[in-house]
């Protein structure tokens, strides 16, 4: 099984993102969920987003990781939209990664000062008409990654795997569960 350290989206730990990562751990994996919002959530992404904003993205990316030290190196390392910034950000810098989920985001490899690491597997999920999530750039991502799966799913919200959001699809959050988990089986 593999230990994964997955970083919550601009609304912070909303109830479905803990379900979320609850869906994992129940799979057998061990899920490291850090707070980057010391317990603030907001009811709606622009909300969020302002709220990150306040922190500033670098910030962001400090705590994710600061939260990763305490943590082996050798782990998966997932992002579910704002925090797609730390998640691949650990990915590129931190030795040691064994893959990488970006969930409604990616942004360029060139944003980190090292290259993705290669050999390093990477999968991908959207919906095709997100504006939030630059398909265009996680098209990139999965072009530039040897082997990275991305999966585009039909419709336009956000946060789709979220059960608390409004963006919700049960249909393509159970297949977006499917397709991690059979990811997360094929690591050592």
């Amino acid at each position: 099984m593999a230990e994964i350290l997955l970083f919550h989206h601009a609304q912070g730990q909303t109830p479905g993102f803990l379900e979320f990562a609850d869906r994992w751990r129940a799979a057998g994996h061990t899920v490291h969920a850090p707070d980057l919002y010391d317990g603030a959530t907001f009811a709606t992404l622009d909300e969020g987003v302002a709220h990150a904003e306040s922190i500033g993205f670098g910030e962001i990316i400090r705590r994710g990781t600061a939260a990763a030290q305490p943590l082996p190196g050798r782990m998966v390392y997932a992002g579910c939209s704002l925090g797609v910034l730390p998640a691949q950000s650990l990915t590129q810098t931190r030795p040691g990664a064994l893959g990488a989920l970006l969930l409604y985001g990616a942004v360029p490899t060139a944003s980190f000062d090292q290259p993705w690491p290669a050999g390093t597997p990477a999968q991908l999920h959207a919906m095709a008409d997100d504006e939030w999530a630059e398909v265009p750039i996680m098209r990139d991502v999965a072009r530039e990654v040897e082997g990275a799966e991305l999966f585009l799913y039909p419709g336009a919200g956000h946060l789709f795997a979220d059960s608390s959001s409004v963006d919700y699809d049960e249909q393509a959050a159970e297949l977006l569960i499917g397709r991690t988990l059979e990811f997360l089986g094929r690591l050592h």
